[in-house]
């Protein structure tokens, strides 16, 4: 026993896969699709989109938001998690990957839950505070640029119910976050966030060691 998270080598993250993941066949098939994109290293680990699933799920979710799309794994699984009469708004500046989200949102039958906004983030953002949604969403997950991230943050903030939930990607950036010598300018992004998120009391926080950290914000009343 230890009261350290345990570190996962490949047997047992595999063995953690094969007694817990209920990956459907059509996001599996988007995994196998997106591993051909230069860009693939920004798909989200599979037992994370599940575990996002299972918390709109908890919440009774039906007013969600995503910022950074790609090619739709994640936005699949939270509309997949839905009732019928939710709803996922889904904000990229991508077309090309959004194209390809939209193609596999048609296959999984959630396209009718999900609404494709191009543009920049933080413009997106404010347009749905222009449309009054302010304290509508239940919940919001943040997996785009890194340097945006408090901008989304304190937009997304003003989006959410009181009791909603964030939840942040990459927050680990791979280990680099606590690396002197990792100076990039993401990295550097993600480090300021950390601190400015943790010393921030309108939230309840928990930094989850999955994939690449997932840091969850939930709204306080």
């Amino acid at each position: 026993m230890s009261p350290k998270t345990i570190q996962l080598d490949d047997r047992l993250h595999a063995y953690l896969l094969s007694v817990s993941l209920r990956e459907p066949e059509v996001l599996a098939k988007l995994r196998a699709e997106t591993a051909k994109h230069p860009y693939a290293q920004m798909q989200i680990a599979p037992e994370q989109g599940q575990f996002m699933g299972l918390l709109v799920r908890l919440m009774g979710a039906t007013r969600c938001l995503e910022v950074g799309v790609f090619t739709g794994y994640s936005s699949i699984s939270v509309a997949l998690a839905l009732p019928p009469e939710g709803k996922v708004y889904a904000l990229d500046v991508d077309p090309e990957a959004t194209a390809m989200a939209q193609r596999y949102w048609k296959r999984a039958g959630v396209d009718d839950r999900i609404e494709l906004r191009l543009g920049d983030g933080t413009a997106s953002l404010d347009a749905l505070l222009a449309e009054g949604r302010a304290g509508t969403f239940d919940f919001a997950f943040i997996d785009a640029d890194k340097e945006g991230y408090p901008a989304y943050y304190e937009r997304s903030l003003a989006l959410l119910r009181p009791g909603g939930l964030m939840a942040f990607d990459n927050v680990l950036r791979s280990g680099r976050v606590v690396e002197p010598k990792e100076r990039d300018s993401a990295t550097e992004a993600i480090r300021e966030f950390n601190r400015a998120l943790h010393a921030d009391e309108r939230v309840d926080l928990s930094m989850v060691p999955i994939a690449d950290g997932l840091t969850l914000a939930r709204k306080r009343p």
